[in-house]
């Protein structure tokens, strides 16, 4: 089966932001059930990948056809506001803030209903060979409607 099978998986669009759904597994918790700090990385690294993929742009993709590009996060300020628990269903919350040569600033929040769990600004570089490269126009132009 394809992505396209499953295209909920994916997430969906909604006012300009990639809305994706996760639901919180023991894996995901500390010792007291909570969601340990570090998920709330791989969560919000979900909803990045996930918003490249809804406005048709893959990073495997980038990476193949552009001769090694790829996304490193330089930058990530993150406001902790509470807790989520296992079993809980969140929803990543991912948006273009800024738009820059070589890297790009995107909000994320985690969300439990409306309620606003962890917010963070994350700055995104590309990058190949390990030197900064200016992102790619097909990529901008995606993101650039997204902004307005």
């Amino acid at each position: 089966m394809n992505e396209t099978s499953w295209p909920h998986l994916s997430g969906h669009m909604h006012d300009g932001a990639h809305h994706l759904p996760i639901r919180v597994y023991y894996e995901d918790t500390d010792f007291s059930a909570r969601v340990y700090h570090a998920s709330y990385l791989r969560f919000m690294e979900r909803g990045r990948t996930e918003l490249l993929r809804a406005v048709e742009v893959a990073q495997s993709d980038l990476h193949a056809e552009m001769g090694g590009l790829a996304f490193v996060v330089r930058k990530m300020t993150i406001d902790f506001r509470g807790a989520a628990l296992m079993d809980d269903v969140l929803t990543i919350v991912t948006f273009p803030k800024e738009m820059r040569g070589a890297s790009m600033t995107l909000a994320q929040e985690v969300r439990r209903g409306e309620e606003v769990l962890v917010a963070a600004d994350v700055m995104v570089a590309a990058v190949r060979g390990g030197r900064a490269v200016r992102i790619p126009d097909e990529l901008r132009a995606a993101l650039t409607p997204l902004e307005e």
